[in-house]
């Protein structure tokens, strides 16, 4: 049978960067605007709409509002771009977060977490090559900032170049991150390579970073379906459903699983309801017409 399952990966930064190198965007000069850490989930064929899924109120008109008035008040501050940037881009708003990381790195050239936070929304605007630059910048400033690694492992990674990447996560993992994407992404690339055993081993240490996030479970889930440990999977595919029930990837995974067990109309079922969160999921569409066809 033909695997239909699929893995979603982190793609971003979990948050853009503060000066403090915290994933989150607060700083203690700005207390009216809070960070967060949110995993940003994307499948493996991401699209910018969807590479900066974050808490929309870090990028709500009343903070950026907030962070304009204390810009206003230190107009020679690079931090407060840095911040403001880092809520224009989870707003969205990429044009303007780039103009203000612009001015972060104009007031202070050697603003590393700046050029890492332009990475990411270069990334988003499709400037694959201005955000690699950007990234290679960020790690000459600072060679032990995982952001960067993590960032950069991501643009290779999609670019195919598996061994750089592999490199890339694997530097941010020596640096002791506590970053889960270094681990999810590193595991996806063993995953491509067959070494499930360890690729099993990286989404745990994800999962164990970052127990809210559905992605690392659909990630191992896939790796135990591979060693034929369907209970496992099963369960880490349900787990993945119960942390967010709107990822179309989860619902073929668990609907893979019962078709494995020869349960045609759960199976069914679950490919029809990924098929009802994803019209365009091609694994759900050719999953249900295969058991369909089975049945």
């Amino acid at each position: 049978m033909t695997s239909t399952a699929r893995t979603a990966d982190f793609s971003d930064h979990t948050g853009l960067a503060g000066r403090s190198n915290r994933r989150g965007f607060a700083l203690a000069s700005m207390l009216a605007v809070t960070g967060a850490l949110v995993l940003s989930g994307c499948t493996t064929a991401d699209t910018p709409s969807n590479m900066m899924r974050v808490e929309r109120a870090q990028g709500s008109n009343e903070n950026i509002a907030s962070l304009s008035a204390v810009i206003a008040a230190n107009p020679s501050d690079p931090e407060g771009y840095n911040v403001r940037g880092s809520a224009y881009g989870r707003a969205g708003e990429f044009r303007r977060a780039l103009a203000d990381f612009n001015k972060a790195i104009e007031l202070n050239p050697q603003f590393y977490q700046a050029y890492a936070n332009r990475a990411l929304v270069q990334r988003n605007m499709g400037d694959q090559s201005a955000a690699q630059s950007d990234y290679n910048r960020a790690l000459q400033l600072n060679p032990r900032y995982d952001v960067a690694f993590i960032g950069r492992g991501n643009l290779y990674r999609q670019a195919g170049q598996l061994d750089q990447a592999f490199a890339d996560f694997n530097k941010a993992i020596e640096l002791d991150t506590t970053d889960p994407r270094a681990y999810h992404n590193r595991g996806l690339i063993y995953q491509a390579r067959k070494q499930h055993a360890q690729a099993i081993e990286d989404f745990s240490t994800a999962i164990s970073l970052s127990p809210s996030a559905p992605e690392p479970y659909n990630g191992r889930g896939i790796s135990y379906v591979a060693t034929n440990d369907d209970d496992n999977a099963f369960a880490d595919f349900n787990t993945a459903i119960n942390l967010n029930g709107k990822i179309a990837e989860s619902w073929a995974n668990q609907a893979l699983v019962y078709e494995r067990r020869g349960d045609k109309a759960k199976a069914a079922k679950s490919y029809g309801h990924a098929l009802s969160l994803d019209p365009k999921y091609e694994p759900a569409r050719a999953g249900l017409a295969r058991v369909k066809a089975a049945g």
